[in-house]
This record gives structure tokens, C-alpha cells and sequence, in this order.
């Protein structure tokens, strides 16, 4: 089919290991900066307030990730059912899935950000998060909750705008907000010295400003997914076929969450230098994890429209490409983030201290993250095909579940940070395999031959 702008890219027709690499590189940008924006929340922190700062913002992320990634997962359902519909022109049914994934971003942010200020500090309770950092996490997390909607709808958007092939668009919107975020960050802690709430107010007010470009895009579009805020309404039908592939990813990504966050409690119990060191590497190493992630949403993208039309040879070399594509990717990011570690943990801070905590993070975590890359392509290309419990159940089990367990019983004898962090290689490699399991199983059942497209 013919695209409407020169901002879209044409997944089911012509060179496709080039046009994967032209859509998932402005992807990988865009987590980069945004990570970037993130990170100088932490180093404004961290360098002109106080390690208690710094512990308790890295005290809430799996936190904030909890109620988060439940709406983000659900994005994925967004993309998936818009990216089909657009790929064979089906106008209404590309209208219905815009428009229903809006409204459902803008109330489900709404609620589960009340959900967020209201149980937030009985949860960090729970965390056992130590008494000098409590009160300043509760303050971040009121304040970063209650931009949660801002933060849903631009999610949402760029999901839409990813089903049709646009990556270029939400990079320009993501770039604009973040040096806005960066901005106000030193407005706010190094002239009005303030601390974390600074930080949130900037991250809240950036967020929105995001929200309000990825909005304006949609409303502008002359395309099939053009978004009018008068036809606004949730399809009972649309909502049922983005849940049933996007609430299991929610799900999934939930029922992670409280691992880390028992994780981030078994952290916690060595103090908050190790937690400012911890922190400091969680932010090294997300720009592993999201340049990865920018693969999988390639990936997903991609098989959702060549599924569509019933090209599933383009779709299972979609699987294929990405699958080396994110392996180079994990590799050469996470030895580097290793091998510069050092330098790259003393930005956040630097206490000695902080820094050796961080390395050993960024040792057992980083140098093997490429494995967990490998299991959200997989995932992926199970998603595009409408299984959405089926990934999820493993997901659960393998990489959940096996993770639970081994903090229960192994660490339990075996007390030390290294110990912890080596949950994550072994629990990825396990999933790994019984994803590709799984995905050997499911693709016997696709026909043999591609429909004509």
C-alpha cells in the first residue's frame, strides 16, 4: 500500500534487514536520549544534593515500574492491532484501535497514578527502605505519579506511530522534552535548591510536554490514524483484541516488577551506599536494556503488519535479523558500559564506595544482558502472531518465577551481591530456551505458503 508521509516505512515490501535497521536505529536514539534526560535527573542529584538523593530515587524505580509497566504492556496490544489493520487499509478498524487506545491511556493513567500516591509509602515501608531515604522517595513518587497521564498518552502515541513504520517523529518530540527536563533539572536543584522534588516537578513537566507533541502529531495526521479528540470513545470489540494481546505483557511485566522490587529489598539490606551504587549501575545498564528493547519493538512492528497481510516468510526473517541484530547490540553495549564502568558510575557519584558497588553490578549484569535481548525478540514475534499468554506464562515461570526461587533459597546461604545479580544470566538463558521452544511449536501451525500480498 501506498504511505501517506515520508515519515513512514513500508514494512511488507522491498529490502528488509536495511528498512529494520532505518526503523529501529531513530528507536534506539530516543531510549538512548531519553535515558540520557533520566540519568541527568540522578547526576544533578547526585552531585549537588546528597547520596540519601540519589538512594532514594534508585529506592522507587521498581516501584514506579510496578504500576507503569502494566499500561506500557498494554501499548504493545496497541501496536499490534493498529499495525495489522493498517497494513490491508482498514480505515474504521486502524480508527477504532486510535481511538480506543487513547482513552484507555488517558483513564488508565489516571488511575493507576491515584493508585500510586495513595499506596507508595506503605510499599517502600514494606521494601524496608532505610529511614534517612523514605521520606524523600515518597515525595518523588507523589510527585511523579501524578503525571502518569502525561507520561501513558505520549507512550501510547509513539505506539501508533511506531505500527505505521514513524520512529523519526517521536525522537524530535522525545529530544525537544528531554533538554527541557535537563533544563528545569538545574533550575530547580541548583538555583532553587531544591532535591528530589525538583527533580520529579521536572521530569512531570517534561513528560507533558511530550504528551502534548505526540497528541498534536496525531491530531494532525491526514493518515489513517488520524486522532479527533470529539470521536473519542473505547470500541468494546478493539479494547478486547488490544487486551488479549497487551494485558498479558502487563501482566508480565507486573509480576517482574515484583521481583526486583524483592530484589531492591534484598538491596536495601546492605545500605544505602549500596543502593546509591546499585542505582547508579541500573542507570549504566538501561541504556543496554532499551537499545535492546528498540530491536524487540522493531520486531514487533514489523511481524504485526507481515502477519496481517499473511507474509510469514518476511515475518520469520524478521525473527531472524533481529535476533543478531540484538545480540550485536547487547554485546557491544554491554562490555562497553563494563569496561568503563568505573568512569561511568563515578558521574552519578563520586564516593568510592558507591563506585565499587556499582562495578559489581555492572560485571555480572551488563556483560550478559545481550541474553535478555535475545528473549524479547522472541517474545515478540509470539506477540505479533496474537499469543499473548503463551509468552507471558513462560516469561513468568522462567525468567519470574526461577528468579523468586533463587533468591528464596540460594541467596539466602549464600549473602552477597554478586549472588543476587547472577539470578538474571541464568534465569534469561532458561527462558531463552523455552521461548524458542515455544516458537517452534506455534509457527507449525502457520500455513506453508505466504498469502498473496
Amino acid at each position: 500500500m501506498s504511505k501517506t508521509n515520508t515519515y513512514e516505512i513500508d514494512m511488507c515490501h522491498g529490502s528488509l534487514f536495511s528498512k529494520l535497521l532505518r526503523f529501529s536505529l531513530p528507536l534506539i536514539l530516543s531510549g538512548i536520549l531519553q535515558l540520557l534526560f533520566n540519568a541527568a535527573d540522578l547526576i544533578v542529584v547526585g552531585n549537588y544534593s546528597s547520596h540519601q538523593a540519589l538512594s532514594a530515587i534508585g529506592a522507587v524505580g521498581s516501584l514506579i515500574n510496578f504500576f507503569v509497566n502494566l499500561i506500557i504492556g498494554i501499548s504493545v496490544g496497541s501496536n499490534v492491532v493498529v499495525a495489522r489493520n493498517y497494513s490491508v487499509g482498514n480505515k474504521e478498524a486502524v480508527g477504532k484501535a486510535v481511538h480506543t487506545s487513547i482513552l484507555t491511556a488517558l483513564l488508565a493513567g489516571l488511575f493507576v497514578g491515584l493508585l500510586g500516591v495513595l499506596f507508595s509509602r506503605p510499599i517502600l515501608k514494606l521494601m524496608d527502605t532505610p529511614a534517612d531515604v523514605i521520606e524523600l522517595s515518597a515525595l518523588y513518587v507523589m510527585i511523579y505519579f501524578a503525571g502518569l497521564p502525561f507520561s501513558m498518552l505520549y507512550n501510547f502515541g509513539s505506539s501508533i506511530l511506531r505500527a505505521v513504520g514513524d520512529t523519526k517523529r517521536p525522537l524530535f518530540f522525545l529530544s525537544l522534552a528531554g533538554v527541557f527536563n535537563v533544563g528545569l533539572n538545574l533550575l530547580f536543584v541548583t538555583q532553587c535548591h531544591m532535591s528530589v522534588e525538583g527533580v520529579a516537578l521536572a521530569t512531570l513537566l517534561s513528560q507533558a510536554l511530550s504528551a502534548i507533541l505526540v497528541m498534536r502529531c496525531l491530531i494532525k495526521s491526514e493518515g489513517l490514524y488520524k486522532l479527533s479528540i470529539s470521536a473519542l470513545h473505547i470500541d468494546r470489540k478493539t479494547l478486547q483484541q488490544i487486551l488479549g494481546i497487551g494485558l498479558p505483557a502487563g501482566i508480565q511485566s507486573v509480576i517482574f516488577s515484583i521481583s526486583n522490587i524483592l530484589i531492591q529489598s534484598s538491596i536495601n539490606f546492605f545500605g544505602s551506599v549500596a543502593m546509591a551504587g546499585n542505582t547508579a549501575a541500573s542507570s549504566v545498564e538501561s541504556f543496554v536494556y532499551t537499545s535492546m528493547n528498540a530491536v524487540y519493538q522493531t520486531n514487533l512492528s514489523f511481524s504485526s503488519q507481515n502477519y496481517g497481510i499473511g507474509n510469514y516468510k518476511r515475518m520469520r526473517k524478521c525473527l531472524l535479523y533481529c535476533f543478531l541484530i540484538v545480540t550485536a547490540v547487547g554485546l557491544l553495549m554491554g562490555c562497553g558500559a563494563y569496561l568503563f564502568s568505573s568512569n561511568l558510575v563515578a558521574l552519578y557519584n563520586h564516593d568510592p564506595e558507591v563506585v565499587v558497588y556499582g562495578i559489581g553490578r555492572c560485571k555480572v549484569i551488563c556483560t550478559t544482558y545481550c541474553l535478555c535481548g535475545i528473549m524479547e525478540v522472541i517474545c515478540g514475534s509470539l506477540r505479533a502472531m496474537g499469543y499473548g499468554i503463551l509468552p507471558m506464562v513462560v516469561s513468568l515461570i522462567g525468567a519470574c518465577g526461577l528468579r523468586v526461587l533463587w533468591i528464596l533459597t540460594y541467596f539466602q546461604s549464600h549473602h552477597t551481591l554478586n549472588v543476587l545479580y547472577s539470578s538474571y544470566p541464568i534465569t534469561w538463558t532458561i527462558t531463552i530456551l523455552a521461548h524458542l521452544i515455544s516458537f517452534l511449536i506455534v509457527s507449525r501451525h502457520l500455513p506453508k505458503t505466504d498469502a498473496s500480498v
